[in-house]
């Protein structure tokens, strides 16, 4: 009887702990960052926690109903907010603070290392476990994507690159993505970079380029 009395106290502390993790990563967002979170649904088996068994997201879209948790919230926010929706997924709004320029996670990680090496001014990168790197660009690139592309010559070429902007949301990490396991960050955000992401001009030219050279 201790014995089953103390692995549920195990799972209990774990529970607490993941609960603890999500709401100090919510406040971070919110109070340091300058970013909007949204709470979100979790797949388990498949099955979205929305409850619509015809999801076509599970796991990967907000909670309906669910109010986000402003920018500028503090801790007690989010743990107020997580406590109404416990186990909820951290998603951000993209549009507002930022776009997001996304490939797939092997380009995404040889351009990182050219940017760095080119000394380009960078945002937060983070990858998902659909193997998809996902860079933080300033808002209004998803918009901007196919003129830029065309200025740049890769208008015509059949590139793995894509803008997501207003209206999407995406999962944050340390959230899980869909059952699949959690997302992570290749380039974590910084107080210089979370407000101010790069143009996506500045990234697009090398990005294009790698996702036309890892084609083949």
């Amino acid at each position: 009887m201790g014995f089953t009395i103390g692995i549920r106290e195990m799972r209990s502390g774990a529970r607490r702990r993941v609960r603890t993790t999500e709401c100090t990563a919510v406040a971070e967002y919110t109070g340091l960052w300058g970013w909007d979170v949204v709470p979100g649904t979790r797949a388990v088996a498949g099955r979205c926690s929305c409850g619509d068994a015809a999801c076509t997201a599970p796991g990967a879209h907000p909670l309906p109903f669910a109010e986000p948790v402003p920018a500028g919230a503090g801790l007690d926010d989010a743990a107020k907010a997580w406590s109404e929706y416990p186990g909820a997924a951290l998603m951000l709004p993209v549009g507002r603070s930022f776009d997001v320029i996304e490939v797939a996670e092997a380009a995404g990680r040889r351009a990182l290392v050219r940017l760095e090496r080119m000394g380009l001014p960078l945002g937060p990168v983070c990858a998902t476990p659909t193997g998809r790197a996902r860079f933080f660009v300033a808002p209004g690139a998803a918009a901007e994507l196919p003129r830029l592309l065309y200025r740049m010559g890769w208008d015509d070429a059949d590139l793995d690159l894509h803008g997501l902007g207003p209206g999407r949301h995406i999962t944050a990490p340390p959230s899980d993505l869909g059952g699949l396991g959690p997302v992570r960050w290749l380039r974590p955000p910084t107080l210089d970079t979370a407000g101010a992401p790069p143009q996506a001009r500045l990234l697009l030219g090398t990005l294009a380029y790698i996702c036309h050279r890892t084609r083949f």
